[in-house]
């Protein structure tokens, strides 16, 4: 059955993580998703040797999508692109500000050869400001959005990264929905739009709800820390790490039980979800000493029998193994010619009339130049003439990605 974007057309100029995974959720819910690379490819590309020229990392964030490699700075190249633009619903480039312009390939230019494009632009910082025209890499964003302020050390107080691109697949996730929104406005209206978005922006809007109310009320500010800087909700038990959560009365009640400290239920320091909000540090420093009494599987089903939230900390090897991954078969193998067997997540949404697939390994560079040429127009001899003045590349050697 044919996705639920079927039909739409994406060009991809995005490099790296956020654009590109936000182009390839688009593209397991069915659109054609066309990634327009340099002649030397996606930087991503490069990280590592993986296996038989592709790695892990870009394997990861482009499946489902077709590539074209071509110089955008060769006449013949930038005519290309146009041509698809021409074809194409979304445009989508992660450049620095003044950048697309500069290549002929801005808002104005694309819209002047389709109008009702969503023209998407994807930047570190936003088009305006001391940081516009800086490069923006995960860490910095986490430094700048006060993520890493969260994540201080307890003890020390030293700031500290997540230790994922957690900025990088906010801005993918807000991305995505963004695109999606902007071409069912499209759709009902007729007319395309300039969707704009930040990485800053992203994590921001992604972490004021939990970290930052205290900001909330002007002229009322309180210090969004207070309470952060106890343990954290990773408990160590007498033979592994796992997690607990009580947020509402009957949770810690139930946490109470479990632990066989009932008195705790009605302490004034605990009574209510303020009072164990104002007393976090405490709660969590009794909470955790508490725990290491027990063993995990032993605790883990008190805990869950008073209908406690809780879990064991799984490796990642762990994860591979995990009944309840493997139940909804989260994690899905796929044999390839190029490749061997590949393991990678599913599509996190699951649609029940128009599914969403992994229909195909990311493609190596320039994979599909001829086709896309030749969907253009372009004879036999123009992509031969193109190939020979170097305008497109294909990388040699390779054989088909596809699953």
């Amino acid at each position: 059955m044919p996705g639920a974007l079927d039909g739409v057309r994406v060009l991809d100029l995005a490099t790296m993580v956020a654009g590109p995974v936000a182009t390839m959720i688009l593209a397991d819910q069915g659109a054609d998703v066309i990634k327009v690379e340099s002649p030397r490819g996606d930087l991503m590309r490069h990280f590592s040797r993986g296996r038989n020229g592709m790695n892990a990392a870009f394997l990861s964030c482009n499946r489902n999508k077709r590539s074209l490699a071509v110089d955008l700075k060769s006449a013949d190249g930038l005519e290309i692109i146009k041509k698809l633009i021409a074809t194409a619903h979304a445009f989508v480039h992660n450049f620095r500000p003044g950048i697309a312009e500069r290549m002929g390939l801005g808002e104005e230019a694309v819209r002047a050869i389709r109008r009702d494009i969503v023209y998407v632009s994807i930047t570190g910082y936003g088009t305006k400001g001391p940081y516009a025209n800086q490069r923006a890499y995960d860490p910095v964003i986490q430094a700048m959005s006060g993520l890493a302020d969260i994540q201080r050390d307890r003890d020390t107080g030293r700031p500290r990264m997540v230790r994922t691109i957690i900025a990088d697949y906010t801005t993918a996730l807000t991305a995505a929905q963004a695109i999606t929104a902007a071409l069912f406005a499209s759709e009902r209206s007729g007319q395309g739009q300039h969707v704009q978005l930040s990485m800053l922006d992203s994590m921001i809007s992604y972490l004021w709800p939990e970290a930052m109310p205290g900001l909330t009320f002007v002229g009322a500010e309180t210090d969004p820390s207070d309470g952060e800087v106890g343990p954290d909700l990773v408990f160590a038990t007498q033979d592994r790490y796992i997690t607990a959560a009580a947020l509402s009365d009957d949770e810690w009640a139930g946490i109470c039980r479990a632990l066989n400290r009932q008195e705790l239920i009605e302490d004034p320091r605990f009574k209510t979800a303020r009072d164990r909000s104002i007393n976090a540090v405490e709660r969590r420093t009794i909470t955790s000493a508490e725990l290491e009494k027990w063993r995990a599987d032993e605790i883990l089903r008190r805990l869950l029998a008073n209908d406690v939230p809780c879990a064991p900390v799984l490796s990642r090897f762990e994860l591979l193994q995990d009944d309840q991954v493997r139940e909804n078969h989260i994690l899905e193998e796929f044999e390839t010619k190029a490749f061997g067997k590949v393991r990678m997540p599913r599509a996190a949404a699951q649609f029940d009339r128009t599914p969403a697939t992994v229909r195909a390994m990311a493609p190596v560079l320039g994979a599909d130049n001829a086709a896309i040429l030749g969907e253009l127009g372009y004879e036999a001899a123009d992509i031969a003439r193109l190939e020979g003045n170097r305008v497109v590349h294909n990388q040699p050697n390779k054989e088909s990605a596809d699953g």
